[in-house]
């Protein structure tokens, strides 16, 4: 029991530490919101200013936040976002509440030190001619100079104790409950991204259906117009002089060595349509080869992923494939690590490497493809890729 306490009070401990790191971070952002007011206004930076917030708040709570899209993206621009008036209403209910309830946490802090030594040195080092009192409690004997301090100490680490983690949730709600959207804004915001997406996802076809063709006709379809054609002149010279059986000889061979060329480009093309991989091994299998072959020293951590549908098992294998070759490629990474589990009714797929990261979807490193990919499928692409590391792909696929 002493042990199960200690550990309760160690947790506890951890709460008022990062609550009063959380207000006096917003005590910061209160005043930087005051300062920067004009700045801030602007549509754009409202909403980075909000999202930032909802994301400190979101860790706090332990609430996943997903940020809301930039202003402009969602087919509305600056004043007309629906959520831009919450974004710009955030600003003075974050300066106010930043500043009060940081202000306090700053008071109770900054006093807990003082509180401890300063009692017993006002009563030695005061001038006799000023009021010796400290705090409105008068300091007339060694007595009160050394047992205040200590009282003091006790009851601001008390106050800290009991009212910093409730203090923090409670701004952390708040600030959640302020930019949250609607949900005719949840519904129309899901519209406008399906709607881009689709429209993606229709050009990603057609690219796909023209580069099946042209690999179709310049590759598969030209060596069977090959051999046709060297089986055409066997027969003739077979049918010419039957005992040329050297000349028909070496045109068969050709002909067969052209169709064992054309089953290969022709299975080539085909893995990029659905990886034969997938139907012989599994997602399971395929993500175990992929690993396997990847440059960089790779740990496959896979869970329970019960059955997942062929379309999800391709859209996982094509982007754990591009990512490990990002990382083979760019990252100058020493490991990487693949995990996948089911979550419920969908499959959560994370990529993570030790290398410089930085990386940038916008700079064509393929991460731009596997968004596209996922996104089709109504799933959900994470990027964290800090300068200097590491680099972590999440990627949330529906299985229902």
């Amino acid at each position: 029991m002493p042990a199960t306490a200690a550990a309760t009070s160690g947790r506890r401990w951890v709460q008022v530490r990062r609550s009063g790191v959380y207000l006096l971070g917003r005590l910061a952002t209160g005043v930087v919101t005051l300062l920067a007011l004009p700045l801030l206004c602007y549509p754009k930076y409202a909403r980075r200013w909000a999202n930032w917030h909802r994301d400190r708040a979101g860790r706090l709570l332990g609430v996943p936040v997903v940020a809301r899209p930039e202003v402009g993206t969602t087919g509305r621009r600056g004043w007309a976002d629906a959520a831009t008036p919450r974004d710009l209403l955030w600003l003075p209910v974050n300066a106010i509440l930043g500043v009060t309830l940081g202000l306090l946490v700053l008071l109770c802090v900054g006093n807990l030190l003082p509180a401890a030594v300063a009692t017993p040195l006002w009563w030695a080092f005061a001038p006799a001619d000023r009021p010796r009192l400290f705090i409105d409690v008068p300091v007339n004997d060694w007595t009160t100079a050394l047992t205040l301090g200590p009282l003091q100490l006790l009851l601001l680490t008390a106050l800290a104790y009991a009212g910093f983690p409730t203090i923090a949730r409670t701004h952390a709600r708040i600030c959640l409950k302020a930019l949250s959207p609607s949900a005719t804004e949840q519904l129309t915001d899901r519209v406008a991204v399906l709607t881009r997406t689709r429209a993606e996802v229709l050009d990603a076809h057609g690219a796909e259906l023209r580069r099946i063709e042209r690999d179709l006709h310049d590759g598969t379809q030209a060596r069977l117009v090959a051999i046709a054609m060297r089986l055409a002149v066997a027969r003739q010279a077979f049918a010419d002089d039957p005992r040329d059986e050297q000349f028909v000889a070496g045109l068969l061979r050709e002909a067969h060595e052209g169709a064992e060329a054309a089953m290969t480009e022709l299975r080539e093309v085909i893995r990029t349509v659905y990886p034969p991989i997938l139907a012989d091994r599994g997602l399971a299998g395929a993500l175990t080869a992929v690993t396997t072959q990847c440059g960089v020293p790779t740990r496959l951590d896979l869970g329970d992923l019960g059955r997942v549908p062929a379309a999800v098992e391709a859209v996982v294998y094509f982007a754990v494939a591009e990512a490990l070759t990002n990382v083979a490629k760019h990252s100058h990474a020493t490991s990487a690590v693949v995990r996948a589990r089911r979550t419920g009714v969908g499959l959560s797929v994370v990529i993570t490497d030790d290398g410089a990261g930085g990386a940038d979807e916008r700079l064509g490193t393929g991460l731009a493809g596997i968004r596209r990919r996922v996104l089709a499928l109504d799933g959900v692409v994470d990027l964290d890729s800090p300068a200097g590391g590491p680099t972590t792909i999440t990627l949330e696929l529906p299985c229902g």
